[in-house]
């Protein structure tokens, strides 16, 4: 513990267990020997004045009953039949003759019954999870399991779950128009109805609006014209839709081909949690780098006041002459040297690092996917051709060829993060500030940058896929990939939406199942398994535990089957673009995929 100024800590061997005050124990031998073991080592003299020894702060004024608590020792307060008690008593001497209401003391205990009900409500939450971190796991079991029959049944079911929601869809704005015609036609006649929103004004109660025909005429108009894009669209993109829903199939079936690809996210969440905590042992020590620095106060006039002096060699320094009533006292941590001074940039580095490390690990993760999936597409014959082991060869090729490019990806990226997170410091400091152009092009500069990383992960992510296919440098692959893209966006805008429903619905379906499975077990709501589910003291602890880690576990799932879509569409728009279908270049997509857009392999039959 740091050295503070006595008696605000000193450590002793058991905390007080009577009231009592210095000038109570001052005259008595055995109720001075028990105060001694509350003051400080330089306590000796017992025939010491005691406004002396008070002013020496050798002792404490007061000793109060107290309890040990993390290494501290906090008032023994309890409630006994509504009756507030220290020690066993309701009252205590203040050393002035006068006996005083422990009440008096609990404003300044507050803190420490804050401590005590959290260290309680802790010491519950771990009896919860002792009694049903078994049943947890199973319940995790189960969302991992139904993660992995989700993605499996994509293949047969992708098609059927994205038109059902088409057709959800345009039924609703039928219904809406419906309705909003049959309010309007209601309206008719009816007082006040016919006034206009113009002339209505505004008003804060919004259901006057719901009275008046030219709201839900409005209402009409806008649905009625929401309506007829989404047709329109169906319409013209009806094949687009299609070409997705297709390579969503064949991403399941290449996931089904690679399965290993499924436990990947682990190591990467192990790298992850490496670099977070290199991160966070780097920036503790830093923090508890400094030293503790020590300054002359006096009450009188002094030309040593604030001056920095050494506790060991201060009594017998010049300053205890000069000014008599000066201490050495603990004043702050911090230092005076040059490595103390630019600790704050030292930080800085460390926060830079970790998002460094943390953007490279990610990279690998996603160029060692993209590599697997990769060679599923360009396999000529599907899985004859693939490599053995398509996932670690993806992973040794990225470290062998491509950590340059990685590292490169990630700096681009971590020095937008880095800004990002300037930004956000200066926010709050300036929270308080009075300039409101300052605040005003602070928030533009947050949102800018954040669109900026948004782009700038969009573009990594398909450039680090463009690497694992053709092993070309970082600029190389982020331009070919954004080009690549923007000259088919329909086909990416229409892809990225129909994955995002999918990839929705998915984690909907498995989280709120297994959430309330995981409810109605530990609430014992299920007449089969009423007595085999462990009693608790809050059944929301497992249930929450459970629904966030079927929630983890399901992204984990789905990111890597988003990385599947992502190759094989990029792979796809690649194959469209340098091959022809003739002996010399054939199509490397499936089946499927050629009917569909009438394609075929002249002089080779579809297998």
């Amino acid at each position: 513990a740091p050295p503070c100024p006595p008696p605000a800590q000193i450590c002793v061997a058991k905390c007080p267990d009577r009231y009592m005050t210095y000038l109570t124990a001052h005259g008595n031998a055995a109720a001075l020997q028990y105060y001694r073991n509350f003051c400080t080592p330089e306590f000796k003299d017992a025939r010491k004045a005691p406004l002396e020894v008070l002013k020496d702060k050798e002792c404490p004024a007061m000793l109060i009953p107290s309890t040990p608590l993390a290494r501290r020792c906090f008032p023994a307060i309890q409630a006994k039949k509504g009756v507030i008690m220290v020690g066993n008593e309701t009252t205590y001497d203040d050393g002035q003759g006068r006996r005083r209401n422990v009440t008096e003391l609990l404003e300044g205990a507050k803190k420490a019954n804050v401590v005590l009900e959290t260290r309680q409500l802790a010491m519950k939450i771990f009896e919860d999870y002792t009694v049903s971190w078994y049943w947890i796991i199973i319940g995790l079991v189960i969302a991992m399991v139904a993660s992995l029959i989700f993605i499996v049944l994509l293949r047969f079911l992708a098609g059927i779950m994205v038109w059902v929601m088409i057709v959800m869809v345009i039924l609703v704005l039928g219904y809406g128009i419906f309705h909003c015609y049959m309010e309007y036609a209601k309206l008719k006649g009816e007082a006040g109805s016919d006034v206009s929103l113009a002339d209505l004004g505004f008003q804060t109660d919004l259901r006057v609006y719901l009275h008046l025909r030219q709201t839900w005429l409005a209402f009409l108009i806008i649905l009625c014209v929401l309506e007829l894009v989404i047709v329109l669209l169906l319409i013209f993109l009806r094949k687009r839709i299609l070409i997705a829903i297709a390579l969503i199939k064949e991403a399941s079936r290449a996931v089904g081909h690679v399965m290993s690809s499924l436990l990947f996210p682990l190591c990467t969440f192990f790298l992850l949690c490496l670099c977070i905590a290199y991160w966070a042992s780097t920036a503790v020590f830093l923090s508890t780098s400094n030293e503790a620095v020590y300054k002359v106060f006096n009450e009188s006039a002094c030309p040593f006041s604030g001056h920095t002096c050494k506790p060991e060699t201060f009594n017998t320094s010049n300053v205890t002459k000069l000014c008599p009533d000066a201490q050495c006292l603990f004043a702050f941590y911090g230092g005076e040297t040059a490595y103390h001074k630019y600790l704050i940039v030292l930080q800085f580095f460390n926060v830079f690092m970790f998002f460094w490390l943390a953007n490279f690990v990610i990279a690998l993760g996603q160029v060692t996917l993209a590599g697997a999936f990769a060679s599923y597409y360009w396999a000529f014959k599907k899985p004859d051709d693939m490599p053995a082991f398509p996932l670690f060869s993806a992973f040794g090729r990225a470290l062998r060829y491509h950590t340059g490019s990685l590292a490169f990806g990630s700096l681009v990226l971590a020095v937008v993060q880095v800004i990002r997170v300037t930004l956000e410091y200066l926010d709050h400091r300036l929270k308080a500030a009075e300039n409101k152009f300052a605040k005003f092009l602070l928030s533009c500069l947050k949102c800018c940058f954040w669109c900026l990383e948004k782009f700038i992960k969009f573009l990594n992510r398909n450039a680090y896929i463009m690497i694992a296919i053709y092993g070309t440098n970082f600029c190389t692959s982020a331009r070919n990939a954004f080009f690549l893209l923007m000259r088919n966006i329909i086909r990416v805008a229409v892809l990225d939406k129909v994955t995002d429903f999918l990839f929705f619905l998915g984690k909907l379906l498995i989280v709120g199942s297994v959430g309330i499975l995981a409810f109605f077990f530990f609430t014992q709501r299920i007449k089969l398994v009423q007595d085999t589910a462990p009693p608790l003291n809050y059944y929301w602890v497992p249930i929450l535990t459970v629904i966030v880690g079927s929630y983890l576990i399901a992204h984990g799932f789905f990111s890597v089957y988003g990385m599947c879509v992502d190759t094989l569409f990029l792979c796809f728009l690649e194959d469209l673009e340098r091959n022809d279908g003739s002996a010399e270049k054939p199509y490397f997509m499936s089946q499927n995929l050629r009917k569909l857009l009438k394609k075929t392999n002249k002089g080779q039959p579809d297998s």
